[in-house]
């Protein structure tokens, strides 16, 4: 079908289950099957995959294996590998992975940096700054993402002055490209729009995009809204895996699978196969012993299975 007016003839997608969307699981997740799903995925047409982190594993065991499963993975050309690296620290053993991306993360709410990184947002920045310099010293690009752009556990609505704050700081130190993040999933589509204009004041169109939560149901009207603005980009998870363990009742972020099938009725390309793409999810969710968190993979898997 024809693309409407004013949309992007192309979107990209960051698939982040393989880090954001197993990070929270209680289980252990084998390193193999992390590393069968990022073959999954790039066989399926992502070409942008966030694989892992390396943070301390007291605070995120899951994340313990990042090492075997960056040594682990069989690159294709043409794909992007991106890592989440906190500090220095992290930055010095993720660097040994080489990956082609570091992502860092900073958020919008001062209550939030508190409690999630124990630092205020000006003291994550300045922490960052010299992950941020060795990364591109070295060719890898960054990227960063505002947390709770939109809405805070503790803290309530967040203005979007404050994602404008974070966007500046974050570009002053060479932050490549910003993720507007609805962590908790409480945004919707105008207060979407106004934290993306926000960021918008200190990064081109194309080096911003959207990261939304399905808390309230509102991921796929906040993906809608963002293609209003012209962004092009979207952070998603594979059958909705996911959470975030510092706000009760936040959701994966949205699937990946739901917001390709949005996108391609759009007649948006991605580049990306939706059969093959339901085939990931459903391999990661078995390993799991759990349900697809996909509404388009349980109604096209019923439609297989029929």
């Amino acid at each position: 079908m024809n693309k409407p007016m004013n949309l992007p003839a192309h979107v990209s997608i960051v698939e982040v289950g393989p880090r954001d969307g197993l990070q929270n699981e209680k289980q252990a997740v084998a390193a193999a099957d992390k590393i069968a799903l990022v073959h999954a995925l790039q066989d399926a047409g992502l070409r942008e995959i966030e694989v892992t982190s390396y943070v301390s594993p007291k605070w995120v065991p899951q994340m313990a294996d990042n090492a075997e499963v960056m040594a682990g993975i069989t690159r294709q050309p043409g794909v992007r590998y991106s890592v989440l690296t906190p500090n220095q620290k992290g930055w010095e053993a993720a660097r040994l992975g080489q990956p082609d991306e570091i992502v860092v993360f900073g958020a919008a709410s001062e209550a939030f940096s508190q409690r999630n990184i124990n630092c205020s947002i000006a003291e994550s920045i300045e922490r960052f700054a010299p992950v941020v310099e060795s990364a591109l010293a070295e060719g890898v690009r960054v990227r960063g993402a505002i947390s709770c752009a939109v809405g805070c556990p503790y803290e309530g609505e967040i203005a979007p002055e404050r994602v404008e704050l974070v966007a500046r700081l974050m570009r002053q130190i060479g932050v490549q490209h910003v993720g507007v993040a609805d962590t908790i999933g409480v945004g919707t589509p105008r207060r979407v729009q106004a934290a993306l204009d926000a960021a918008l004041k200190h990064y081109p169109i194309d080096a911003v995009s959207g990261h939304f939560h399905d808390t309230y149901g509102m991921a796929l009207a906040n993906v809608y809204a963002s293609l209003e603005v012209g962004i092009a980009t979207f952070d998603t998870s594979v059958s909705g895996l996911g959470g975030c363990p510092y706000a009760k009742g936040a959701t994966g972020n949205v699937a990946t699978e739901d917001v390709v099938y949005l996108l391609h009725s759009l007649g948006i390309t991605t580049g990306i196969d939706l059969d093959r793409l339901i085939d990931a999810g459903q391999g990661i969710r078995a390993a799991l012993g759990q349900a697809n968190g996909s509404r388009v993979a349980r109604a096209m898997l019923a439609k297989r299975a029929a």
